[in-house]
């Protein structure tokens, strides 16, 4: 293996990323298991050092929780979801061709996007539009979970529980009362108390003062969008803020062991296909994975790409086969942002094959 990165095709390269028609900022970190390689670079707007919203890759790092309150036997995959909800939570929750699923709605469901509860953010209302047409029409104002489930419980349901795979943020929410109740404690003390204190994050935290104007803001196409009501309202589907540098802290304690035993990181791989948006990958247990046709690089095929994709175009993933892991952000919600990333990822990856 070539042990070097061509940091000086990185540069050029994040600099070609941004044009300032459709993506305007980018950072992005590169280093190995060993931190013998590792590189940094940014352009555009923001800096190595600037924090920025990692959007959904937040997902995560409740993947993590999950895992550890697995490990304190305080939840279970199998759970039903009304065992830790209140229940106007759970009522009708789930109702499809007459048919109430709602008490069969379990933990996995939710964090393997299997439950067939429709996102809020994407899914169409009678009125034909979305939610997310609202945000990124700049109309800021909060989305917390009473909001949601109580628009949730009048649209259509996309399948029954466990039947397939739809991305919705909609679980996630859910999830992440789950976790409070289960804990007893708010979603920012938590992710304190298992991820946060532990790696000795200093500019990781959940985003919560409507004031702070230290992330890095995100573009819809030209339009830079600032929505601090609703970052505030979505900790954990999507709140937190980070920098490249303390990303790279967590994506390499996830992958290495710290939170848990390497060997269950094979549970985590129940793959399952999702369709745009937000893109076509797998999604597992709490866990992503990058979908490269074999006949696209049958060379110098990538193997497994495995991490998580936020909706501004942040991205952390792992690729064992160079054990190089890659994270940052665009800051971009069209979609043209995880292209960029995604190729000059596999350019890397590549190089070192």
């Amino acid at each position: 293996m070539i042990q070097t990165l061509n940091t000086k095709l990185l540069h050029q390269s994040l600099q070609k990323i941004v044009d300032n028609k459709n993506i305007f900022s980018v950072a992005m970190k590169v280093e190995n298991g060993t931190g013998d390689i590792s590189w940094s670079g940014a352009a555009g707007d923001m800096n190595i050092d600037s924090k920025y919203f990692i959007a959904s890759v937040t997902k995560m790092y409740i993947t993590v929780v999950v895992m550890k309150l697995i490990e304190e036997d305080k939840i279970a995959l199998e759970d039903l979801i009304s065992k830790h909800l209140p229940d106007h939570y759970c009522n009708s929750l789930h109702v499809l061709k007459g048919v109430d699923y709602s008490n069969q709605l379990t933990v996995k469901h939710l964090i393997s996007n299997t439950s067939g509860i429709p996102d809020y953010f994407f899914h169409k209302q009678k009125n034909g539009r979305t939610v997310a047409d609202e945000l990124l029409d700049g109309h800021d104002k909060p989305w917390p979970l009473d909001k949601t489930i109580d628009l949730i419980k009048n649209l259509k349901p996309n399948f029954k529980p466990g039947a397939k795979a739809a991305y919705s943020d909609s679980n996630y929410q859910l999830l992440g009362k789950i976790i409070e109740e289960v804990t007893g404690q708010p979603i920012q003390e938590v992710l304190k108390r298992y991820i946060f204190e532990p790696l000795g994050l200093k500019n990781t935290y959940i985003y919560h003062d409507p004031t702070d104007t230290s992330p890095a803001p995100f573009y819809y196409g030209a339009k830079k969008l600032w929505l601090p009501q609703y970052m505030i309202s979505i900790a954990p589907e999507g709140g937190i803020v980070s920098t490249v540098d303390e990303m790279m802290v967590f994506l390499k304690a996830f992958f290495t062991g710290r939170f848990f035993p390497v060997e269950k990181l094979a549970s985590l791989k129940d793959w399952k296909m999702i369709l745009p948006p937000p893109g076509l990958f797998l999604f597992g247990i709490g866990l992503e994975k990058l979908w490269i046709p074999w006949i696209f690089s049958p060379i110098k095929y990538p193997g497994e790409i495995l991490g998580f994709w936020g909706q501004t175009g942040t991205f952390a993933f792992y690729n064992p086969k160079t054990d190089l892991f890659f994270c940052g952000a665009t800051n971009q919600i069209n979609g043209k942002g995880h292209r960029k990333a995604t190729g000059l990822m596999l350019k890397t990856i590549k190089s070192m094959l």
